[in-house]
């Protein structure tokens, strides 16, 4: 079964039920409204040539039924993260994925100061357009048995594409995903099972839909589980999403732990009676938040662990099963082994090395990239390019990202594990990100980028305490604000760049 038909089963069961509050524009959309919407979506998607349409537009019902009537007709939606260049992003897409249209919120780029890229149109203007006929017509059409409304509508195969959602970027250019209808199908149904689900559950929906975070547990899981999803466009206005919280009583929260940091310095005791289930990913948990929300809320904060090519969720702590620090155990369905960096050879329990993943989360390949694609993947086994360690109970253990390995004197010294540490001696309101830059006697030395002022002597004495001669930071280097992906994650790649470029200015100097 594909996403779309999945939808439109829920829909003719739980017609009457809200399968949409948006909170950005304060409309209410039952399943049989968003069923009617995204058959008239689905007739306006067919017009345009391309097998590929881009979608740019925020969290909200428009971008949800938008998507929805792009599958309905027969194409694949190509998500954009607008977060970190529109214009540019858009163009990026269309020459990667060799397509032209992108439908874009007016609204949207009027309030990021995006000039507009040719082939954008305006989902004001689709919505603006649309005739008494034509909803009549989909009004009808949508009250059809469900056998025949869904020869109606496109059918395709459980392995054709359902998004293209390009990876961060934060370390080299974005490489574009391809992510399938069963991918995405097989790891909701493991998350279903893990987290106990049911259609009675309300979910927090402000995770960027062009990440594979979002667009899987803000967008597909709601409507596919047959809840309610309660959307917001911008994640980084905390005081209003934890109000937004507290008045639609959402049960479900995933967020990474920098938009949930955020809503614990701007809510209030009581915000979140309502949440039964707090999920984070796509970074580590700081114990201070973990214990924070635990203070403040009574809340727990499960932590996983998944990739933009695994749609996403790979491992995670749950209720039954929860061990602080750990990324959780592999989901249902999902196979999980350490592999040593050097042989490949796979590993025992409590021995450190590369993380591989097999089953039907892993995506059919990059597009247009067959070579990195037969390098990530070989015999079914996806190579996440992370480090890790399963323990003796089958929890899994998140060390960094390989990438965030450095040799220093010849020995591997773990960006993450100084990062980690590094925090744990800062203030709380404090965000530091660790990166490696060359120097001619031992290879590479640390850099600290470090958003307040601090004592360096008195920081670095506390650190010599934790932290090896090869693994302690040289320098700090204060930089205001660090830059973030639109999910939230310090963008590891800028910040080695204004690095580096601070450090050549003042080598002149």
């Amino acid at each position: 079964m594909l996403l779309h038909q999945e939808f439109i089963i829920n829909a003719k069961k739980s017609g009457k039920k809200f399968a949409i509050i948006d909170r950005s524009l304060e409309k209410r959309i039952t399943y049989s409204k968003a069923l009617i919407a995204s058959l008239i979506l689905s007739k306006k998607m067919k017009k345009y040539k391309d097998g590929f349409i881009g979608v740019m537009i925020p969290n909200s019902a428009g971008s949800i039924l938008t998507i929805i009537g792009i599958l309905m007709a027969g194409k694949v939606p190509v998500m954009i993260n607008y977060s970190t260049g529109a214009a540019e992003n858009s163009e990026y897409a269309q020459k990667k994925c060799g397509f032209k249209t992108i439908i874009v919120s007016r609204a949207l780029l009027e309030k990021i100061g995006s000039r507009v890229v040719k082939g954008m149109v305006f989902i004001e203007d689709i919505m603006d357009s649309i005739s008494t006929y034509e909803k009549i017509q989909a009004a009808l059409t949508s009250k059809l048995p469900v056998k025949l409304l869904l020869m109606k509508i496109h059918r395709g195969e459980e392995n054709d594409n359902a998004v293209i959602l390009f990876t961060s970027g934060s370390e080299k250019d974005p490489k574009a995903v391809q992510i399938t209808h069963k991918n995405l199908m097989t790891n909701m149904r493991s998350c279903l099972i893990s987290f106990k689900l049911t259609q009675d559950d309300i979910m927090l929906g402000i995770l960027p839909f062009f990440h594979v975070f979002g667009h899987n547990t803000n967008l597909w899981l709601p409507l596919i589980v047959g809840m309610t999803v309660v959307t917001y466009a911008n994640p980084l206005d905390y005081k209003k999403i934890c109000t937004i919280i507290r008045e639609e009583k959402t049960t479900i929260m995933i967020a990474t732990p920098v938009f949930f940091n955020g809503y614990l310095k701007q809510s209030e005791p009581g915000d979140f009676a309502s949440v039964r289930l707090a999920v984070t990913g796509a970074d580590k948990i700081p114990d201070f938040l973990r214990n924070s929300y635990k203070e403040k809320h009574n809340l727990e904060l499960y932590e996983g662990y998944g990739t933009t090519e695994t749609s996403p969720v790979i491992s995670a702590n749950t209720v039954e099963s929860n061990r602080p620090g750990s990324i959780g155990k592999p989901i249902p369905d999902v196979q999980v082994k350490i592999v040593d960096i050097n042989s490949e050879e796979t590993l025992e329990p409590e021995k450190e090395g590369k993380v591989y993943v097999k089953g039907d989360l892993v995506m059919k390949g990059y597009f247009d990239d067959l070579e990195e694609t037969s390098l990530r993947i070989k015999d079914g086994w996806y190579d996440t390019g992370d480090m890790g360690m399963m323990d003796k109970d089958g929890y899994l253990w998140h060390r960094g990202r390989l990438k965030r390995f450095v040799k220093i004197g010849g020995e591997m010294v773990s960006l993450v594990k100084v990062e980690s540490v590094v925090y744990e001696m800062l203030p709380v309101d404090v965000v530091c990100c660790v990166v490696e830059v060359p120097d001619s006697t031992k290879g590479a030395k640390i850099i600290v980028a470090i958003t307040k002022e601090i004592n360096e002597r008195q920081l670095k004495k506390k650190l010599s305490k934790r932290l090896s001669n090869i693994e302690m930071p040289k320098q700090f280097m204060f930089i205001e604000e660090l830059p973030k992906m639109g999910s939230g994650k310090v963008d590891f790649r800028t910040v080695s760049e204004i690095v580096r470029e601070k450090l050549s200015e003042n080598n002149k100097q």
